[in-house]
């Protein structure tokens, strides 16, 4: 049965997914925009091109939900805040992680903007939304393998029988001899490793064209602390004899030339390290070892530390667009 929507008002989750969707989105549409000038593989454009395709026709679609709302279009990020013929910043490998990981994300957000949802059209259009950039991942990875440059977890050997865990040393972590990792802790510790070593070069990139000092020292922090995290959870990989990865192609070049505005340079660190924030929750959750639940609990503190301090630069430089956000009402009640 078909239900009318014009008179059913978008619930406060259905507010925040589909602002925090646009402002993505359009980060989006300026940094593949920039790549397809740059890009050299004729395997990999394809992959840029449909990345850049899906966020612009995602911003289409909010924008009508905004426009028959009556509520104001976020400002987004515009051409105005990237100069896609600026010389090339990052290698075409790097490019194809990059979007790569915008099939992932848009996986993870639509996947829980799905169920934060009431209204119909707003649930078929994440649904939508998620089977393209299921496809997006998809494609990108299938090159990537095509390519020798996807990075698999490490292997361990299949379990010969059933067994349940008999003692209280499964939990163990704080001292002694620790156990060997199971395969839902390695599948955690080695994504976020990967994240970081890609962070980190994201990041370094984005150290050498930031326009103002205090940007460029706020985009070198955060490569350093995704090094340092990097080694954290190699260091447990490297304790159990597993393999960590080398993505050597992930690298930056030596330009210095402006490519974006500091306002996206902030924002995009923020949401990367937002990201990885959310994902260092789930792996605590996933991970028995006392050791290892505290590192994360540890981490996320620290990336909560860099994550502030991130806004309060944004704040101070006008370049936070503020969410919808609850009335306030007790400045109402003064008049």
């Amino acid at each position: 049965m078909d239900i009318d929507h014009t008179h059913i008002k978008l619930t406060a989750s259905e507010l925040a997914s589909i602002f925090g969707s646009y402002l993505t989105n359009s980060l989006a549409v300026c940094v593949l925009s920039y790549f397809l000038e740059h890009v050299e593989d004729t395997d990999i454009k394809p992959c840029l091109k449909y990345g850049l395709d899906l966020s612009v026709k995602h911003i289409e679609s909010l924008k009508e939900i905004f426009t028959t709302e009556d509520i104001p279009v976020p400002i987004g990020f515009t051409e105005k805040d990237v100069d896609v013929k600026a010389p090339r910043l990052f290698t075409d490998e790097l490019m194809l992680h990059y979007v790569q990981s915008i099939g992932l994300m848009g996986i993870n957000l639509y996947g829980m903007s799905i169920p934060n949802s009431a209204r119909k059209d707003i649930r078929e259009l994440y649904t939508s939304s998620l089977q393209s950039f299921t496809e997006l991942f998809n494609r990108t990875t299938d090159v990537s393998q095509s390519k020798g440059l996807y990075i698999r977890s490490p292997y361990i050997p299949y379990p010969k029988q059933n067994e349940f865990v008999d003692q209280q040393h499964f939990l163990a972590g704080w001292i002694g001899e620790q156990r060997a990792l199971t395969s839902m802790e390695i599948s955690f510790l080695f994504l976020n490793l990967y994240r970081n070593m890609f962070g980190s070069s994201i990041l370094t990139g984005f150290s050498q064209v930031a326009q103002s000092k205090e940007v460029r020292k706020y985009m070198t922090r955060g490569a350093e602390i995704a090094q340092h995290y990097s080694a954290v959870f190699g260091k447990f990989l490297g304790e159990s004899n597993l393999p960590t990865p080398v993505p050597w192609a992930l690298t930056a070049t030596a330009s210095k030339e402006p490519v974006f505005s500091d306002k996206l340079l902030m924002f995009h660190t923020s949401t990367l390290n937002n990201a990885g924030i959310g994902f260092y929750g789930q792996s605590v959750g996933g991970s028995l070892r006392k050791d290892i639940a505290a590192a994360y609990s540890r981490l996320i503190v620290e990336a909560g530390e860099y994550s502030l301090d991130g806004a309060k630069i944004m704040i101070e430089h006008g370049w936070m667009e503020k969410p919808p956000s609850a009335p306030d009402r007790k400045k109402l009640a003064r008049g």
